[in-house]
């Protein structure tokens, strides 16, 4: 289990940064730049709102904030996940959650961290 959230945290990271990671071992086609991707459950997905392409995916529970390199701004928090809640945190300090099945447009603001907790609530 331990390798599955090394591989998914890299992959994570790598969508953050902008790159592509190519997983398996069959052949692999280059897919168009502007790409609209969907959100699948169990993610948490930061959708830019311009083209629609999803530049991060995170996953895992975690007890503080992980880190968002790319620091988005104009984007869509998505979060599939059923019972639990994603809390975003701002370059200025503020923090928002998004509930289990919602999304929220995020627009003139910088993000910097992202925690999915087990909450089933916004507090």
């Amino acid at each position: 289990m331990r390798s599955a959230r090394t591989l998914a945290r890299a992959v994570c990271a790598t969508a953050i940064l902008g790159t592509t990671v190519a997983l398996g071992t069959g052949p692999v086609s280059a897919a168009p730049a502007a790409t609209t991707a969907s959100c699948a459950y169990p993610y948490v997905c930061i959708q830019r709102i311009s083209d629609g392409v999803i530049i991060g995916r995170f996953q895992d529970v975690t007890s503080g904030y992980q880190d968002l390199p790319s620091r988005p701004s104009n984007v869509t928090i998505i979060n599939t996940r059923h019972d639990d809640v994603a809390y975003i945190r701002y370059a200025n300090g503020s923090k928002s959650c998004v509930a289990p099945n919602d999304s929220l447009a995020i627009s003139g603001y910088v993000l910097t961290g992202i925690r999915i907790s087990s909450s089933a609530t916004c507090s």
